[in-house]
């Protein structure tokens, strides 16, 4: 059964890389019997006997047969995110500014026109 165009699907991750984030692509079958591609993300936290574990970062588990697997690999940690603005409204004015001066200016107390 080939299902690419192209390119290749492989299973780059063994049971070395447990405690890593991976991406994995498995197969599923719905009621209709036909198949399904799927994606999970994650932290492969075990496996063994034939099953994988991965806990996403919402802390959800997902149990994944290994003979459900069509490709796997290893990625980069999730990159951080920011809680909220890095900055408020009158400082982005000023960086505003600087980057694209006006031709004229003058001081109206904390102001500037």
């Amino acid at each position: 059964m080939d299902f690419t165009t192209g390119g290749r699907l492989e299973v780059r991750i063994t049971p070395d890389d447990v405690h890593k984030r991976v991406s994995v692509r498995l197969l599923t079958g719905d009621r209709s019997g036909s198949d399904k591609f799927t994606d999970v993300v994650g932290v492969l936290t075990s496996w063994t006997g034939g099953v994988l574990h991965i806990t996403r970062r919402t802390g959800e588990s997902v149990r994944i047969e290994e003979s459900s697997l069509v490709a796997g690999k290893v990625v980069p940690a999730a990159p951080a995110r920011r809680r909220g603005p890095a900055a408020n409204a009158r400082e982005l004015d000023r960086v505003a500014a600087r980057a694209w001066p006006p031709t004229e200016r003058e001081p109206l107390g904390e102001w500037e026109l």
